[in-house]
């Protein structure tokens, strides 16, 4: 095992990667902005399959460079020409990049299209991390192309055989409209009403378009079969997974989950109270509710803030702040943010509250703050980008396996640490992670049309609805929003309990091996968001 010397001097490939960094921020200036790179504030990419097939070309350029430097290292044998931090590099590269060619070459990026992912959440989510004014009316002037150039590549796909599900369209088209009303989330960016109204206008033709033309092609299944799901799979868990047995893991893991929640239920509220009966009476103590969209902003805070200071935990200055913030899009989705490559702008954990929904319920929501906040997001990203490696190694390269495994693992190891001890709490901790292994369930035998657990019929909608509600305690707008990125975005959600099997696995090991938990926290996150197998081979060899 070799850490990465915070004295090293950069390598040529260490410069080959951060000059694709800035390859890619000036082809996508909204990963730009996401990363912190200045210079592209007022840009917006178009989307086209000329964009896509732009970024393909520098991902196709990077791994022949790569290549050459391994053949060169090899002829010469100088170890200094392509050091151990390069060889994991060379292998991170590989994987990663690899596959995003793989996906290009299938015509999955051109028919990116879900309620969380595609190019209309990602022009709508760009401005919540803009504040100069001039930025934001400059690339609110650009949205008409880049949703013209978005139809150009949903129309390429559509030619090759890929569209989405008829469900994603209809909620796309929502979103559109949504964002076209007459008050949306446009209106409170205080842009220019004429920027504000052309973008409006683009939102809504995008909305006619995905109507009228693209849903006459959409499938009414919303499978999307064993072979396209593998390879989703291995870009979301950063490992090739086998998902019968997976499948069969996360029914077992309900299972347990199942009873340690009735054990609870009947602790908190006496023996023949069932699981369903204890969440709705925790949902009525005054010392679990937040009334309020502004008191559940600051009670995010304080949160945050107190694990901050109380965690034994090495927590680096840089990281000792965090903003906790309400996202105005109101997609009912809860996320990170990362801090700017250079700490100018901090972490942020972001709650985008459905409208109307006024309500809610701190027993539930602690872990969730553990799980954006720290040991959880805040605390892994930030640890990769005060790490001696690579701009593309500590701000670009993200796998879920690792990325939200690791935040999984945030959520049990606050646990662990006695930041569960109130029962109510512990509930919404093993709430949580019963929704995690439903889903693992849910999304596999959706999309592989596997037979329902009673074996009485194959998965569809209706049943992955009813068995969600069965199996974790959300409002009915939260529920709507996950079974729909379920369905529309098939592989992610799994890689979550996933990716934490493989972290627990790992750290059991590297454990057994004589290695402190603290001593593998550390160095483990030393090494930034890279495939778990590969930090397997890095942290035991």
């Amino acid at each position: 095992m070799t850490q990465p010397s915070p004295n090293r001097e950069p390598s040529l490939l260490d410069a080959t990667c951060e000059a694709y960094v800035f390859d890619v921020a000036a082809l996508s200036p909204t990963d730009a902005t996401a990363w912190g790179i200045a210079g592209h504030e007022g840009e917006l990419q178009d989307f086209s399959p000329a964009y896509w097939d732009g970024l393909a070309e520098l991902d196709r350029d990077l791994l022949a460079d790569v290549d050459a430097f391994d053949d060169a290292t090899d002829d010469n044998d100088d170890e200094d020409d392509f050091d151990h931090v390069d060889n994991v590099t060379a292998a991170v590269l590989r994987d990663r990049l690899c596959l995003q060619l793989d996906l290009h070459h299938r015509a999955e990026r051109y028919a990116q299209l879900d309620n969380v992912a595609s190019p209309v959440q990602t022009i709508r989510d760009t401005f919540s991390l803009m504040s100069d004014p001039d930025a934001i009316r400059s690339r609110l002037a650009k949205v008409p192309a880049a949703l013209h150039g978005y139809r150009e590549s949903l129309a390429l796909a559509a030619g090759q055989g890929r569209v989405a599900a008829l469900r994603q369209i209809d909620l796309l088209v929502t979103e559109c409209n949504n964002l076209a009303a007459a008050s949306s989330f446009l209106d409170t960016l205080g842009a220019p009403e004429a920027e504000v109204v052309v973008a409006k206008e683009a939102f809504s033709t995008m909305a006619d378009w995905l109507s009228e033309h693209l849903a006459s092609y959409a499938p009414t299944n919303d499978a999307v079969g064993r072979e396209r799901y593998e390879l989703f799979s291995r870009e979301f868990v950063g490992a090739a997974v086998d998902l019968d047995e997976a499948y069969e893991w996360g029914l077992h893991r309900l299972q347990e989950i199942s009873e340690q929640q009735r054990q609870l239920a009947a602790e908190l509220y006496g023996p023949g109270t069932s699981v369903a009966e204890a969440a709705s009476r925790l949902n009525k103590e005054p010392d679990y509710t937040i009334e309020g969209v502004d008191e559940l902003q600051q009670w995010m805070q304080t949160v945050a803030d107190n694990v901050i200071d109380t965690l034994d935990m090495e927590i680096p200055e840089q990281l000792r702040t965090i903003q906790c913030c309400i996202d105005k899009a109101g997609t009912g989705g809860i996320f990170y943010t990362p801090p700017a490559a250079d700490f100018s702008r901090p972490g942020q954990m972001w709650w985008s509250v459905v409208p109307g929904e006024t309500t809610f319920h701190k027993w539930q929501e602690l872990t969730t703050v553990f799980h954006e906040g720290v040991p959880g997001h805040h605390l892994q990203i930030g640890s990769a980008l005060l790490a001696p490696l690579n701009l593309w190694r500590r701000v670009v390269c993200w796998n879920s396996g690792h990325g939200e495994g690791w935040a999984l693992y945030a959520e049990q190891l606050m646990e662990d640490l006695g930041y569960h001890a109130n029962p109510g709490t512990r509930m919404g901790l093993l709430d949580a992670s019963r929704l995690r292994a439903a889903r693992v369930v849910l999304d596999i035998g959706v999309h592989l049309g596997k037979k329902v657990p009673e074996g009485t019929s194959c998965w569809d909608a209706s049943y992955a609805r009813n068995f969600l509600r069965e199996n974790s305690v959300m409002s009915p707008g939260a529920l709507e929003f996950e079974i729909n990125r379920y369905l529309g975005w098939p592989g992610q959600a799994p890689s979550y309990a996933l990716g934490q099997r493989l972290w627990e696995q790992l750290r059991d090991d590297v454990t057994a091996s004589g290695m402190s938990l603290s001593d593998f926290h550390t160095k483990a996150l030393a090494h930034g968001s890279i495939p778990m197998g590969i930090l397997r081979q890095e942290l035991l060899g």
